[in-house]
């Protein structure tokens, strides 16, 4: 789990940086009547996203995260700043559950 967790991070990071550039570019569209960030960024943002859910299903697969949560850290990349919470509260988690000890039963 260690790599998908290492592609997630990687990702969700990359992704993050992407939408807060977008967001940027949104208010300089509206704000300075120039497009040219968003028409750039934007389907770069798009491509990144769905490369995102991938990966992030794969972590929440293998980590056997509930629905809920899964669709949580999916909808992450939607939202500026979010993946990064995201990703430093999964990091977080899993990196815990890792280093607990094992239980014998």
């Amino acid at each position: 789990m260690h790599a998908a967790l290492t592609r997630y991070r990687v990702i969700a990071y990359v992704v993050g940086v992407a939408l807060l550039v977008l967001t940027a570019g949104v208010v300089v569209k509206y704000a300075g009547h120039n497009d040219t960030v968003v028409q750039v960024v934007g389907p770069i943002h798009g491509f990144l996203y769905i490369v995102y859910l991938a990966l992030a299903y794969d972590l929440a697969r293998r980590a056997g995260w509930p629905l809920g949560r899964t669709v949580l850290v999916l909808l992450a990349g939607t939202v500026p700043f979010l993946t990064f919470v995201a990703e430093h509260q999964v990091t977080k988690e899993l990196r815990a559950r890792a280093a607990a000890p094992a239980d014998v039963g």
